[in-house]
């Protein structure tokens, strides 16, 4: 299979970290070359019930890690009777991602996540990028095609003392500037908001772009 014809999320993603909570946001077209593959797709995901990752990248790829980290959570939970650390969550999504592409050969395996959560030390946001490397995010960050138009939002109105509430507000225009200008980001936006009152999805919008006369 050649790699234009790969399933990608094209994508805009957005995680913000707020004095009050983190806002993670992204948009929902899913393309295959220059095919619109999908118009629903959900790149903001939860793995357990206070923590929530952003996807950008291969589909089948991001799934998949999705999908284990979410398993191991959960078995990780069964076995301590504790929710699992944000941080080592991210640590193990970010050895999976390491190990996946390291496997990959002709046509290697690429997925970038935005990790947001809350757990005994506080809330914490990371990136996961697609080579396996992680760093903590202390302001903003944002992945995938779209991220060019996402950061000027984001560098241009970001402040330390940001409440969730217009955290919301900031993450709605960095997916609409991109959904704007990037074509293989579009056709609407989830946005996941997570407290000390739990994670909540907030926003679950599709965009209709249809003309009738």
């Amino acid at each position: 299979m050649e790699q234009k014809n790969i399933l990608k999320t094209g994508t805009t993603t957005v995680g913000i970290v707020c004095k009050d909570g983190i806002v993670l946001a992204a948009d929902k077209r899913a393309t295959a070359g220059h095919l619109i593959a999908s118009k629903r797709a959900k790149k903001v995901e939860e793995i357990t019930d206070n923590i929530a990752v952003t996807m950008a990248g291969t589909v089948s790829d991001a799934q998949l890690l999705i999908r284990l980290v979410q398993a191991e959570s959960r078995l990780k939970s069964m076995r301590t009777g504790q929710e699992p650390f944000v941080k080592e969550t991210a640590n193990l999504m970010a050895r999976m991602v390491y190990n996946n592409i390291r496997k990959m050969s002709m046509i290697p395996g690429i997925a970038h996540f935005l990790m947001g959560g809350k757990d005994r030390d506080g809330l914490f946001v990371y990136e996961i990028f697609a080579d396996g490397s992680i760093q903590k995010i202390d302001d903003f960050i944002s992945s995938g095609s779209g991220s060019v138009m996402a950061y000027g939002v984001l560098e241009s109105q970001y402040t330390k003392d940001i409440t969730v509430e217009n955290g919301i507000k900031m993450a709605v225009t960095c997916i609409n500037a991109a959904i704007q200008r990037d074509s293989a980001s579009g056709n609407g936006i989830d946005v996941v908001t997570i407290t000390a009152d739990g994670m909540k999805r907030v926003i679950d919008h599709d965009l209709k772009t249809k003309i009738e006369v």
